[in-house]
């Protein structure tokens, strides 16, 4: 019996081989937003779509997170879909420690007092509706309430630990 090609020895599933693993996963890359006593965003590649009826969609945050606290007393947050040109936008709001909202970050005030970023792709403002716990992480399901599409433009995409742009 010869093996086939990507079938090599399993690993013990740990952290490490899951890391491996979705390295290998593209995904598009998010900025999720709350408002607290100050703004609160991170950047996201988990985000999903639920279900259309209500309109659904989900992201994990670590509980270890700076922008947790806020998160799980929020009723809304923003939803933020960034282009290829963003990079260091999701760069920022990836960083530990970083001035997410500084001055090299265009935001404003938006329904619901959630921040929303500006010259993004597309943005949703989502009522809360669940925080599961899932390990070290909770997985939030909003409910879409508001949001623009025509931003337009190539999304971010996050893969082999880099944010990247599609290739043609």
């Amino acid at each position: 019996m010869t093996a086939s090609p990507g079938l090599g020895t399993p690993l013990t599933a740990a952290p490490e081989l899951l890391r491996s693993v979705f390295r290998q996963h593209a995904a598009g890359v998010a900025v999720i937003t709350a408002a607290g006593d100050g703004p609160v965003g991170f950047t996201a590649t988990s985000l999903s779509s639920v279900a259309a009826e209500p309109p659904l969609v989900s992201f994990g945050v670590g509980t270890a997170s700076s922008s947790w606290p806020v998160v799980a007393e929020a009723e809304h947050i923003g939803v933020h879909l960034l282009g290829e040109e963003q990079r260091e936008l999701a760069a920022t709001f990836a960083r530990s420690g970083a001035d997410r909202f500084g001055p090299s970050t265009r935001w404003r005030v938006g329904p619901e007092g959630v921040p929303l970023l500006d010259g993004v792709v597309a943005w949703l403002v989502c009522r809360v509706v669940a925080r599961i716990p899932a390990g070290d992480h909770r997985i939030v399901i909003a409910e879409v309430e508001s949001g623009d599409p025509s931003g337009g433009g190539r999304p971010l995409v996050y893969h082999q630990g880099r944010f990247t742009a599609l290739r043609d």
